[in-house]
């Protein structure tokens, strides 16, 4: 029932020093992928509040476009992601990425201010940006978008 599996002698396995360089090399290739996809991911959370204040602002533009004023000035709830709500009203829908906070700091009838959050993936100092009536875009830390 049970064989005996006898190696012959021109068979070779892996020697113990072989199977160290495999996982040292293994490990030093790890070392140097993890820190760069965090950075990736920092770089794509910052991505998506970009895109999700200029969504905001277009959609405040068109209402602009139609009503010649960027809607009531009373406060808007904040849009979680994902998910989305409307704004100024219920015929311009706006939409949050998976992770951001999108609201309407200022509203007047001639400018506003959107802010959007990010729930901890943008980084140091990128949280929240912000993105005004006159297309200016800066992050928490003062750095342009």
């Amino acid at each position: 029932m049970f064989t005996k599996t006898v190696m012959r002698k021109d068979e070779r396995g892996f020697t113990l020093i072989e199977l160290l360089i495999v996982i040292a090399i293994i490990a030093i290739l790890a070392a140097i992928a993890i820190p760069q996809f965090s950075g990736y991911r920092e770089r794509a959370a910052r991505a998506s509040m970009v895109a999700d204040s200029r969504n905001a602002a277009t959609v405040l533009e068109a209402y602009f476009t139609d009503y010649g004023s960027y809607g009531p000035t009373e406060t808007r709830d904040p849009i979680t992601g994902p998910g989305s709500g409307n704004w100024p009203n219920t015929d311009f829908r706006v939409k949050a990425s998976r992770g951001n906070t999108l609201s309407v700091a200022s509203i007047t009838a001639s400018s506003y201010t959107i802010e959007v959050a990010n729930d901890g993936g943008a980084g140091t100092d990128k949280s929240p940006l912000s993105l005004d009536s006159t297309g200016t875009c800066t992050f928490d830390d003062g750095s342009n978008c």
